[in-house]
Order: structure tokens, then sequence, then C-alpha cells
């Protein structure tokens, strides 16, 4: 497998161990999403693997509704991402994307990929779970950032970024350029 496929493997992990540490009574919480609740979060990341997929072609996982099975959702919604960035060719599918011309793999490791790791910890943080980033994942957040410029910051994306101090750790400074206090 590629360095992205793994990436992706590791990142889906966490999410499904995230998501599975949610308490029942946690789904309705608010996330620093806003207007998002626990449950909104998880359907947006399973919209997300379907959104992509469609770009290239590809189909997307068929599972429960996130409504009655976010985990079951996200597991099925994962799957068919899996499968593509396992296959090469599959994973080397073109198309013009909204920042031009891409590759499904580029494209799950830019845009999925930081979701996979920015949306894990506003679940965990909105229900009380695990919001340790490992550094390497922070690190890669930070410096993809750049890449969308304005559109990090349009309606429905982050939130402004927020001011810290010089002394913030790598984990602070990332959530902060995403619109989130650590």
């Amino acid at each position: 497998m590629s360095e992205v496929a793994d990436r992706y493997a590791r990142l889906a992990d966490e999410f499904a161990a995230t998501v599975a540490a949610v308490p029942d009574t946690r789904w309705s919480v608010t996330t620093p999403c806003e207007g998002w609740s626990a449950r909104d979060v998880v359907q947006h990341v399973c919209d997300t693997q379907a959104l992509f997929l469609g770009l290239v072609g590809e189909a997307p996982g068929d599972g429960p509704p996130v409504a009655t099975d976010p985990l079951g959702a996200w597991r099925a919604a994962a799957a068919p991402v899996r499968a593509v960035l396992a296959d090469a060719a599959r994973a080397a599918t073109t198309y013009d994307g909204v920042f031009g011309p891409t590759t499904f793999e580029s494209a799950i490791d830019r845009f999925a990929n930081f979701d996979l790791v920015v949306h894990r910890w506003d679940l965990a943080r909105a229900t009380g779970g695990d919001e340790t980033i490992p550094e390497a994942d922070a690190q890669r957040v930070l410096d993809g950032v750049g890449a969308f410029g304005p559109a990090l910051y349009g309606p429905g994306v982050c939130a402004d970024a927020i001011e810290v101090g010089a002394d913030a750790d790598l984990t602070t400074r990332m959530l902060a350029v995403v619109g989130r206090r650590a």
C-alpha cells in the first residue's frame, strides 16, 4: 500500500475508535463546529468520503444511516475509500478539482485526511473522548492549510483563525489555525 493509503487507514481507524467511544447520551451535544452536533460531524465525514468517491466514478459505501448507527455508517463510508486507495491504478484516477487537476489519492490525503484529524478532535472534544493529536498529524495539517488559501475560512468550512501565543504547542497552534481552541 502507499503512504497515503496507510495514513488514511490509520486515521480512519482512529476516527472509528472515537465514534465507538461516544456515549449514547452525547450524540446531540454541540461540537466546536458551529451549529453541528456530534452526529452531524460524523455525517459530514461520511458524506465527504462519498463526495470524493463520486468525483472519480466510484460507488459510495452502502451502510446504515448515521442517525441509527454512526459507527456502522462510518465503517461503510470508509471501506470503498480504502479499496480505491489499495489499488494503485484506481488511486491515480484524475479529475478536475476545485484547486485544479488532481488524483483521488492526492485529494484524499489533502482533504479527507485533514478532515479525519480535525473532526476526530471535534468529536472527542464534544463527547469527552481522547483529544490527543499526534504531532506528525498536527504538523501535516499545519503544513497543508496554506494550500486552501482563503477557502479554508469560507462558509461551512473553518471558523476564522484564533490568535495564540508564540509559545503555544504544536497542537494548540494547529487547532487555532482551523478556528478551534485547545
